[in-house]
């Protein structure tokens, strides 16, 4: 496995670099071949030039067209002559009849004789005899002479790229090329080895704050069942102790040994809960859950303590939701946040509503109009056995998971959820719940 990393960390880089070299060879003899080339064609048009302008001093000078050609010096065999009007009429060819020309007007190097007094084009087609020239085409003061230069094998010698330099040029690279294969070789061996420390040292983290974790909520249980269990066995003892007890108190005695008996299987299954969700979220079943049912459950369960609590219930859900998920641990998100309302919030109603509902998830809120919570105790509200009010929280029966439970749950169901205070007055939790996994 370590040697197919190595290779794959050694192949990205020897590509990376292999391409930039080659991208800049590629863009280097490119660049020095269009500009070798032009460079040629501009040597061969500044003779072609220098031609005309002995032609045009001839003819300006009162000799006829043949004779002004034929004092003329050519660089190149079996140049054709043709002298334009500045109209484009041809009036003079030295291969051809001119009578049977059409006009030049529009030829490119004629348009850019009248435009700027001289120009040429390396390679084009004659429609005269189908022959490809090199045509360069002066200016004079009534007339406009082009010296064409047929494309023959002395023309494209001249023309030919010198590809020696060039041929150097790839030798470098290749070398280079080489060169770098070797060294992106020892440099993904080394990339690979600091991934691997990496990967180790946050292996190591992890296992770490796993066992702080771990060992802080141990510590934290064991701590959370001392009180029960203590007053278990003080209850317990004393009714075997022999002492003489009224029926009322022994009765007491082992209603409170119930209660504190009840809050241990509470907090055994919230521990359950959590461990669950946090190690083995993979073997919890999904199905579909209508969440306006599952409310409407919770509503009834609400129905029968209310009076008792003096708080209202208020559900707002103008459509019908459905969940993929688990069924148990989203009845979970509503109960505890519904217990942890009643609890403390000594507010007058709680309010879940429906604040978007799309193909891919639904927002929820869920507040209460209570006292809320002090800004520096929200974001730890979530934490497992953290009470804002420790004394207050173990008389109202909680386990301190509730709200951790809250979390793990809305986290199973691909969501997320806040807390913030309501500005006036009451906690309020907003979550989302994703509606396939």
């Amino acid at each position: 496995m370590d040697s197919r990393i190595n290779l794959s960390y050694h192949k990205r880089l020897f590509t990376l670099l292999l391409s930039f070299i080659w991208i800049i060879v590629i863009c280097f003899m490119t660049f020095q071949y269009v500009r070798e080339k032009d460079v040629k064609s501009d040597n061969i048009n500044i003779q072609l030039q220098l031609c005309n302008n002995n032609i045009i001093r001839a003819i300006e000078d009162g000799n006829s067209y043949e004779t002004g050609i034929s004092l003329c010096y050519f660089p190149f065999d079996d140049i054709r002559v043709t002298i334009i009007r500045s109209d484009g009429e041809v009036v003079y060819d030295s291969k051809y009849d001119a009578g049977s020309l059409d006009n030049h007007h529009s030829r490119p190097e004629v348009c850019s004789a009248l435009a700027t007094g001289s120009g040429y084009h390396i390679s084009r087609q004659s429609s005269s005899d189908g022959k490809r020239y090199f045509y360069s085409a002066t200016k004079g003061e009534e007339i406009i002479v082009r010296c064409a230069v047929p494309y023959s094998a002395s023309l494209r010698d001249v023309l030919k790229t010198d590809w020696t330099f060039l041929w150097v040029l790839i030798g470098i690279s290749i070398i280079v090329s080489l060169a770098g294969y070797f060294s992106s070789l020892r440099l993904g061996k080394t990339i690979e080895r600091l991934n691997q420390y990496r990967e180790q040292e946050n292996a190591l983290k992890e296992e770490k704050e796993k066992s702080r974790i771990k060992r802080e909520l141990t510590n934290n249980i064991n701590h959370e069942l001392k009180t029960p269990v203590a007053s278990i066995q003080v209850c317990l003892e004393t009714l075997l102790s022999g002492i003489s007890l009224t029926e009322e108190k022994r009765t007491e005695l082992l209603e409170r040994s119930y209660a504190h008996n009840v809050r241990l299987r509470h907090l055994l299954d919230d521990v359950s809960l959590i461990t669950r969700l946090e190690d083995g979220s993979t073997i919890i079943e999904r199905e579909p859950v209508v969440i306006n049912e599952l409310l409407d459950e919770i509503k009834e369960e609400f129905t029968s303590i209310s009076d008792e609590e003096k708080m209202h219930l208020i559900v707002d859900f103008d459509e019908r939701v459905v969940i993929n998920g688990n069924q148990s641990l989203l009845g979970s998100i509503f109960r505890n946040l519904t217990e942890n309302a009643i609890s403390y919030s000594e507010g007058e109603t709680i309010r879940i509503a429906l604040l978007e509902n799309n193909q891919k998830y639904c927002r929820i809120v869920f507040e209460d109009d209570g006292i809320g919570v002090d800004e520096t105790n929200l974001p730890r509200l979530f934490e497992r056995f953290y009470r804002v009010d420790k004394g207050r929280s173990r008389s109202k029966g909680g386990t301190g998971l509730g709200l951790a439970i809250v979390k793990h749950a809305v986290l199973f169901h691909g969501g997320t959820i806040t807390a913030s205070n309501r500005p006036d007055g009451g906690l309020r939790f907003e979550f989302t719940l994703r509606k396939s996994d």
